[in-house]
C-alpha cells in the first residue's frame, strides 16, 4: 500500500512539471539539482536528493509578489521571477543493511515536496527569495522504492531498514535568504542570511562565498537546501547570459543555528525514532560552475559537519557532491 502512495503522489508531481516545457517562452529557465554521497564512497545520513524546477518572469505577477514579499518592495526597474519545483530527500543511518531498529543513529526518513519560489534582482547587488514547500514525510514520500531501485540498478547493496523509517506526516517549510554581491565579474564574495521556518525545518543561517573566474554573474551556486537560486537567469542581464560564456571556481561556507529538524526530531504529530539534534551546523564547500551559452552545469563538493550524537557517540561529518544543470532559454 505504501508502495502505491508513494508512486501515486511522485507521478502526480511529475506530470504537473512535464508540461512545463510545453509553454516555455524566452526567459524560462529549467533547473535540475541531484546531490549524493556516492563520490565519497559512503551511503549514508543525507544520502541522496533531487530537486527539479522551471522558472519564469511574469510581470502580471508582480503586485503580488510585493505583497508576499512585503518589506522587499522592488523598485521599477527590478526583475521579479517565479518558480515551480519538486523534490525528493532521502535519509538513512550509517549501516543500511541492518533491518532491525537502531535507535543509536539517525533515523531513515523520506520528504517529497513540491515548492514554488518568488524571487526580486536589485540589479546585481542584491537578490531576496521567498521559497515555500509542502509536502509529505514518511512511506508516502517514496523512500524505499527509489533507494531500492536505485541500488538495484547499480548493483550496490540493498537497504534493509525501511520499515523502521518515520512515519507519514504532512509537512511544511517557508524560506526567506537574501544574498548581496561585491567585487568585479573575475572575482567576488556573495555573504547571505536567511531563515527557515516549519515542521520540516526551523533554522536561522549565515555564511559567504568567495568566487574567481571570468564573466562572473549571479549571486553564486547553491544546494538543495532552502531558498537556493533555483532561477540562475533571474540576475543575469539578457546580453550577458545569452551573449557571454562564464566560469568560475568557489569557496563556501554556511552556518545554522537549528531549532528544529524533523529528520533528527522525528515526526510533530507522531511518537517516532529520534536522536539528539546538534544546534550548531556548518558546510563548507568548493566547486566549479560554467556556462556556455543556454547551458549551465555546476559541481560542488560538500562537507557537512556533526549533525547529531548519541548515548553509543556522534553522528560524524559527512561529504557529498551536488551537481546543478541548467537551462537558460
Amino acid at each position: 500500500m505504501h508502495r502505491f502512495n508513494s508512486w501515486r503522489t511522485a507521478t502526480f508531481l511529475f506530470l504537473i512539471l512535464i508540461e512545463a516545457p510545453a509553454v516555455a517562452a524566452s526567459g524560462d529557465e529549467f533547473q535540475l539539482i541531484v546531490e549524493n554521497d556516492v563520490w565519497s564512497h559512503t551511503d549514508r545520513y543525507y544520502t541522496n536528493g533531487i530537486k527539479f524546477g522551471v522558472g519564469r518572469q511574469l510581470n502580471a505577477l508582480r503586485e503580488p509578489a510585493e505583497g508576499l514579499l512585503r518589506r522587499l518592495t522592488p523598485e521599477e526597474n527590478d526583475r521579479v521571477e517565479f518558480g515551480l519545483f519538486a523534490g525528493q530527500n532521502l535519509y538513512t543511518p550509517k549501516n543500511i543493511k541492518i533491518a532491525a531498529p537502531q535507535p543509536f543513529d539517525r533515523p531513515w526518513a523520506a520528504w517529497l515536496y513540491l515548492g514554488g519560489v518568488a524571487q526580486v534582482a536589485r540589479e546585481k547587488s542584491r537578490l531576496d527569495t521567498v521559497e515555500i514547500d509542502l509536502g509529505v514525510v514518511g512511506p508516502a514520500a517514496g523512500g524505499r522504492w527509489v533507494q531500492s531501485g536505485w541500488h538495484n540498478l547499480i548493483g550496490a547493496p540493498q537497504p534493509q531498514g525501511w520499515d523502521n523509517q518515520l512515519p507519514n506526516e504532512p509537512a511544511f517549510l517557508v524560506s526567506y535568504l537574501q544574498k548581496r554581491r561585491y567585487g568585479s565579474d573575475n572575482f567576488d564574495i556573495v555573504p547571505h542570511a536567511g531563515i527557515t521556518v516549519g515542521t520540516v525545518m526551523t533554522l536561522g543561517r549565515a555564511g559567504a562565498t568567495l568566487r574567481l573566474g571570468q564573466n562572473i554573474g549571479g549571486f553564486g551556486v547553491d544546494t538543495i537546501e532552502p531558498g537556493g537560486v533555483i532561477l540562475q537567469n533571474t540576475h543575469s542581464s539578457e546580453e550577458h547570459w545569452k551573449n557571454r560564456s562564464e566560469w568560475f571556481v568557489f569557496l563556501g561556507v554556511d552556518h545554522r543555528l537549528v531549532a528544529h529538524n524533523i529528520f533528527l526530531d522525528g515526526t510533530v504529530f507522531h511518537d517516532s525514532a529520534s536522536v539528539d539534534r546538534r544546534t550548531h551546523v556548518y558546510d563548507l564547500s568548493m566547486g566549479l560552475s560554467a556556462r556556455f551559452g543556454a547551458v549551465r552545469v555546476s559541481v560542488t563538493r560538500v562537507r557537512r559537519s556533526e549533525e547529531f550524537y548519541t548515548p553509543a557517540g556522534g553522528g560524524g561529518a559527512q561529504f557529498f557532491h551536488s551537481i546543478n544543470l541548467g537551462f537558460e532559454l
